[in-house]
């Protein structure tokens, strides 16, 4: 059932007539066809997870659309998003391996809207998804050999970014024994019976490769402006979008470079238990994005003349939220401040970390009744799964009895 990005354009080119073994040769127009994907989801709290299924699945095909549900679809679904669709929809179109996207799409996917699209076929992560109901939102697309699945990213969900948040506890990145942490999970990632593999807490695991497959690999060419913010990014949502969609408007030829502070010197200015996402989540969640070129894992927080020449700056942007003196007490902006090239943007989003952070809380009893009942779903499906499974391993064994 799992394509690799060549087998299924490879298939694509058999259903076209050509390329089979023994065939005639390709004509150029035939070899050119465009695969056409569709991903669809409710992409609400977008992390690098979501970003990471549209880049396998662009890898699968030429062109990428990403469906995304309406508020009222969901609600009906799962429960109500965090997120509005008017959100929700600006961040996926933020997601650099996404070509188009279709706004209002429907919840279950079928061939009729794959159709209308004019997409080969669908791609979905190896994890369930449910209707209210309890069936597979894909099942009609399997059926017609139109599904393609990819990998998972082990280590984040939403719903487990949604117990972060709720756990308020400085621990979560390094200390997953915490007695806090573990209670937390207990209610939150276990149903009445057992654990789902799809909803249970899991570290992240960064890996080389796994930055290489989100970076761009291109270096500021000649005639490019190179510009640079730097901060925290954390749980990267619609009000980092805005400001680094205006940062790139600030050029005809931007190339913009994000500073990521480490964790340690976000909890030292912004307190609490922040970050909530780590270094590395937060490095894979800014690349994800169309507007940044580059990403500084690390980066000093006072913006020096050292790290300026180093990268050639000509422009550092920050935007309207308040800048957090030194640990000596120094502007860590008076560096580009002092050549002139410092300039303050205003998205006009003013939505922080801590207001998304307020959100969820404020919603915290619904969200941990749905968190419930996502949890008790798929523990069902995984039981009639093993019991569909035990019936076929009797059956042939019954036959042969006889």
């Amino acid at each position: 059932m799992i394509k690799n990005g060549h087998h299924a354009a490879d298939n694509q080119e058999d259903e076209a007539g050509c390329c089979k073994p023994g065939g005639s040769v390709c004509s150029p127009e035939k070899r050119k066809r465009v695969v056409r994907l569709w991903c669809d989801g409710c992409y609400d709290m977008v992390h690098y997870g979501h970003s990471n299924q549209l880049r396998q699945a662009k890898a699968m095909g030429d062109y990428l659309i990403a469906g995304v549900h309406t508020d009222a679809e969901i609600a009906k679904h799962k429960g109500p998003p965090v997120f509005t669709q008017e959100e929700r929809y600006k961040m996926v179109r933020a997601i650099k391996w996404v070509d188009e996207i279709v706004e209002g799409a429907p919840y279950v996917t079928t061939l009729e809207t794959l159709d209308k699209y004019n997409c080969d076929f669908c791609v979905h992560g190896d994890d369930i998804t449910l209707t209210v109901d309890g069936k597979d939102t894909y099942a009609e697309v399997k059926r017609a050999g139109r599904y393609r699945e990819c990998k998972r990213t082990q280590g984040v969900s939403t719903t487990d970014l949604v117990g972060r948040m709720l756990l308020m506890t400085k621990a979560h990145h390094s200390n997953m024994d915490n007695p806090d942490y573990q209670q937390h999970t207990d209610n939150f990632g276990k149903g009445p019976k057992g654990h789902s593999p799809w909803t249970g807490v899991s570290q992240f695991l960064q890996t080389s490769q796994k930055i290489i497959q989100f970076a761009s690999g291109k270096e500021p060419q000649p005639g490019d402006t190179i510009i640079y913010v730097a901060g925290a990014f954390d749980l990267f949502h619609i009000g980092h979008v805005d400001f680094l969609e205006m940062v790139y408007k600030q050029a005809e030829r931007p190339y913009v470079i994000v500073g990521l502070h480490f964790d340690q010197e976000v909890n030292r200015y912004k307190g609490k238990n922040y970050p909530i996402m780590n270094i590395h989540e937060r490095t894979l969640s800014v690349l994800a994005c169309r507007y940044v070129s580059e990403v500084v894992i690390g980066a000093p927080y006072a913006v020096g003349k050292d790290l300026l020449d180093h990268f050639k700056v000509d422009l550092v942007c920050h935007g309207k939220t308040e800048v957090f003196p030194d640990k000596d007490g120094s502007d860590p902006y008076a560096e580009p401040k002092k050549r002139g090239i410092f300039r303050t943007i205003n998205s006009g989003n003013n939505l922080t970390t801590d207001d998304i952070v307020q959100r969820i809380i404020e919603n915290r009893l619904q969200f941990e009744a749905r968190n419930q009942k996502k949890e008790a779903k798929e523990m069902a499906v995984i039981e009639a799964m093993k019991k569909r499974e035990q019936q076929e391993q009797s059956e042939p064994a019954a036959q042969t009895a006889h």
